[in-house]
């Protein structure tokens, strides 16, 4: 399957930071996988303007359950598919932790944006105590299981694993333990999709660079990648985008 490469800015961007889309466009026009831009809220609109004629496309980094209604601060799928939003990433580590998301909203939001028609890279991922005290595979499935909606397949989900203490601390799992919790997954998406289970693309993100992403993306069951603090630059954003074969 043709892997997707997600960059995540989170809270970074102003209008300035188009250029980089600009210049992503320029170095990324013979990629062969899906690229996909999240920055802010702010930049949303600006980005798909942006990234017009090219093979970038624009999500955003969370959204509402509820398609309207009194949420302050809050902004709805349909809101975000209305200016041009293609990708929403859900139940990321912060938003778990920071605003202590449940696997059932991150569920419920994944469901909304679905009838959006956007497609959800929903988020899992075990902190550095459940790495160690070994129980990291049944966090994982517990969270995956919970957090996936009735009605999700390969044309409207995506799955990130993203262990917690790899997330912009340089560490990264070996290569057989991003194996073991990748193969856990898709075993997972086979129980609850069934035979469209096998396409849905499983992401990996923690740490990714231009310089690791080459032997992360030859990891069995590793769809591609879900990229923080590399994304913000477009020529290290490129740099795994062309690690994508």
């Amino acid at each position: 399957m043709q892997k997707l490469i997600a960059g995540n800015w989170k809270m970074n961007g102003l209008a300035s930071s188009l250029a980089e889309i600009e210049a992503l466009k320029g170095l990324t026009g013979q990629a062969t996988c899906d690229i996909v831009v999240c920055p802010p809220f702010t930049l949303i609109e600006k980005a798909v303007a942006a990234s017009k004629d090219s093979a970038i496309l624009v999500g955003a980094q969370d959204c509402h359950a509820q398609s309207k209604g009194a949420y302050t601060g809050d902004v709805s799928a349909e809101m975000l598919a209305e200016i041009g939003a293609r990708f929403v990433i859900l139940g990321h580590s912060e938003r778990r932790s920071a605003y202590r998301e449940a696997d059932a909203s991150v569920a419920a939001k994944a469901a909304t944006a679905q009838k959006s028609g956007l497609t959800s890279i929903i988020c899992v991922g075990e902190t550095r105590a459940e790495r160690d005290d070994g129980t990291a595979i049944e966090v994982v499935r517990a969270q995956l299981e919970g957090s996936i909606p009735e009605g999700a397949s390969s044309s409207n989900t995506a799955i990130a694993y993203e262990p917690v203490w790899a997330i912009g601390t340089g560490l990264i799992p070996t290569v057989e333990q991003i194996e073991e919790v990748h193969s856990a997954v898709r075993k997972v998406l086979e129980e609850r999709i069934r035979a469209d289970g096998r396409s849905v693309r499983i992401l990996y993100g923690g740490s990714v660079k231009a310089s690791n992403a080459a032997a992360i993306f030859q990891v069995p069951n590793v769809d591609g990648a879900l990229v923080g603090g590399a994304s913000l630059k477009a020529s290290e954003f490129a740099g795994i985008i062309a690690a994508a074969v």
